[in-house]
């Protein structure tokens, strides 16, 4: 099975977070945790991210339908 892993550019560009956010929702437990690549390099998995997006996405279908 391939992964394909994002760098932070690719994951800030996705989600519409900053640098700062993603790392302060890490650290709380809310966002994918980003996988070394070595050195001082990180990267995300793809998957993580898409369900991550995904997960967002049906929270606020769900509030939406609630308010209803």
């Amino acid at each position: 099975m391939a992964h394909t892993i994002l760098r932070l550019p690719a994951v800030k560009s996705r989600t519409g977070l900053s640098r700062s956010t993603i790392y302060l929702r890490v650290s709380q437990g809310r966002f994918p945790a980003p996988i070394s690549l070595g050195g001082r390099a990180v990267g995300w998995l793809a998957s993580a991210i898409d369900a991550w997006i995904s997960e967002r996405i049906q929270a606020a279908v769900q509030v939406t339908r609630g308010q209803r």
